[in-house]
C-alpha cells in the first residue's frame, strides 16, 4: 500500500509526525515538503526505520519516498509503542541539553567565557553524553562563528550525536550557517529526552 503526505507548509516537527503515522498503514510513503529542514528530518526517520528513501525535486516540492524493504507494517507500530514507552529510561543514555549560548545568570560576557571552557573540559573527561541536544539560543553554539564549534566538532568526531533545533535554527537566521551536527526536530529531541537515562540541563 501506498500513501502521499502533503506536508508543505507545516512546520517541524509536523512533516516527521505525519509521515511516521502513514507508515503505520503503509509500505510506502512519500512526503511533500518544502524546505530543507524537513527533507533532513523526513529522510532520517526513514533511515532509523530501516526504509529505503529516494528524494525527488519537482517545481511544486520535494518529494521524498520512503519504501518499506519487505519489513510487514505490524512490527512499526510496536516499535513505536516501545519508543514512547519510559520503562527503561532508567538504563538509558547520558543526555547533555543545551538552550542557551552562556553558562549560567548574570554577565553575558562571563557567561560565554564558561560554556567555552565547559565544552573545551567535556572533550578531556572520561565520562562524556551519548547526544547533545541544542536548542532556543543554545543553537548558536553549533554554527560557524562559535567560540566553541571545534570543540564541537571534535566530541562529534568521537561518536557523540549532535541533535540541533531547526525550528530554532530557522528564528534566528542561522540555518545556512550550521557548523557541526544534524538538523533535528522535536520528535526526535523529545524521543531522545525522554529515553534518556539521565538529562544534563547546561
Amino acid at each position: 500500500m501506498k500513501k502521499t503526505v502533503d506536508a508543505r507548509g507545516l512546520s517541524c516537527p509536523q512533516p516527521v509526525v505525519l509521515t511516521l503515522k502513514a507508515l503505520v498503514e503503509a509500505s510506502e510513503v512519500t512526503t511533500i515538503v518544502d524546505n530543507r529542514a524537513a527533507v533532513e528530518n523526513v529522510s532520517r526517520l526513514a533511515r532509523s526505520k530501516g526504509c529505503a528513501v529516494r528524494v525527488e525535486e519537482r517545481a511544486d516540492g520535494t518529494y521524498v519516498t520512503l519504501a518499506r524493504e519487505g519489513a510487514p507494517a505490524a512490527p512499526a507500530v510496536t516499535e513505536h509503542v516501545v519508543v514512547c514507552s519510559t520503562a527503561g529510561a532508567a538504563r538509558g543514555p547520558l543526555v547533555l541539553f543545551v538552550s542557551s549560548d552562556v553558562f549560567g545568570r548574570g554577565s553575558a560576557e562571563l557567561g560565554e567565557r564558561l560554556m567555552g571552557a565547559f565544552f573545551h573540559t567535556l572533550r578531556e573527561l572520561e565520562s562524556k553524553p551519548k547526544t547533545i541536544v541544542f536548542m532556543n539560543a543554545g543553537v548558536k553554539l553549533a554554527v560557524e562563528g562559535s567560540r566553541v564549534l571545534e570543540d564541537v566538532r571534535a566530541l562529534a568526531a568521537e561518536g557523540i550525536e549532535i541533535l540541533v533545533c531547526g525550528t530554532c535554527l530557522g528564528y534566528f537566521e542561522l540555518t545556512e550557517r550550521l557548523g557541526v551536527g544534524q538538523v533535528s526536530n522535536m520528535y526526535d529531541i523529545a524521543k531522545t529526552l525522554l529515553e534518556a537515562g539521565r538529562v544534563v540541563d547546561v
